[in-house]
């Protein structure tokens, strides 16, 4: 690859970074500024790798523009740094997630999660006491159980619904506990179960309580935060692909600058 290609392409896919960058940064301060306090916790690593792009962008194109190795060099070390980064995250992402799958239930269009069907990871997060308390007050403030009841109306629609891993497992109790149901919010708990299963007793139909602390409603966040990893895992693999292209153009971009400047 020639000196003024190369070094025309890492400028040019660079200054693309920068405003990715700072697109990035920006939608951290809104997360700050207009969301609760759950999703506040997502600022900083937000923030943070926003921050770290647009630095390498900035050495990056500056490198390439005055054809100057020491930037080169700093911008492939950590682009280096950033690429083994990736690489053992989505490695581990899939392994994680390798374990755990829903299990249908006659009658029902959707299903239902059992914690112990995950990998030992998700459940020394997820039986964390620290860790639960704090997801539990985030799923308590969400909507995902409080709405059931205006999305259906009636005991016909509820019974047909196809609710997410999230709505089953934390919003009402196993379908084994054998409670009836009299509509999307509210069973009957005057009903022996006929499970020994604990999440039978733990269920209430108070709002602030549901199934919040049964290990159904913990495998229904295994199952969310497992799907969210795979999908991360996978653009994690393109992000490596490409990453990987602008690192062997960058490599050029240093070789013909100390070429040209030892011929100075």
């Amino acid at each position: 690859m020639s000196t003024g290609t190369s070094t025309f392409v890492i400028r040019s896919i660079n200054f693309l970074t920068m405003l990715l960058a700072v697109a990035v940064i920006g939608f951290g301060i809104w997360m700050s500024s207009h969301n609760d306090g759950c999703r506040k916790s997502l600022t900083l690593p937000v923030l943070g790798l926003g921050a770290v792009i647009f630095v390498i962008s900035i050495i990056g194109f500056l490198g390439a523009w005055k054809s100057n190795s020491l930037l080169l060099w700093i911008y492939l070390i950590m682009l280096c740094f950033i690429l083994i980064a990736i690489l053992v995250f989505t490695v581990l992402a899939f392994i994680v997630t390798n374990n755990g799958s829903g299990h249908n239930v006659a009658g029902l269009r959707y299903k239902e999660y059992q914690l112990r069907d995950y990998s030992p990871w998700f459940l020394k997060q997820l039986n964390n006491t620290h860790n639960w308390e704090h997801l539990r007050s985030c799923l308590v403030k969400s909507d995902d159980c409080n709405n059931l009841p205006k999305k259906y109306k009636t005991l016909k629609q509820y019974k047909l619904a196809k609710l997410t891993p999230i709505e089953a497992g934390c919003c009402r109790p196993p379908s084994e506990c054998g409670y009836p149901v009299i509509n999307a919010s509210y069973y009957d708990l005057s009903f022996h179960p006929i499970s020994p299963d604990n999440d039978c007793k733990v269920y209430k139909n108070s709002k602030a309580i549901k199934c919040y602390n049964c290990d159904s409603c913990k495998a229904g966040v295994a199952q969310y935060m497992k799907t969210e990893w795979r999908v991360v895992a996978i653009f994690n693999v393109v992000l490596f692909l490409v990453l990987s292209i602008i690192y062997f153009v960058g490599c050029c971009a240093r070789r013909n600058a100390a070429r040209n400047r030892s011929k100075v």
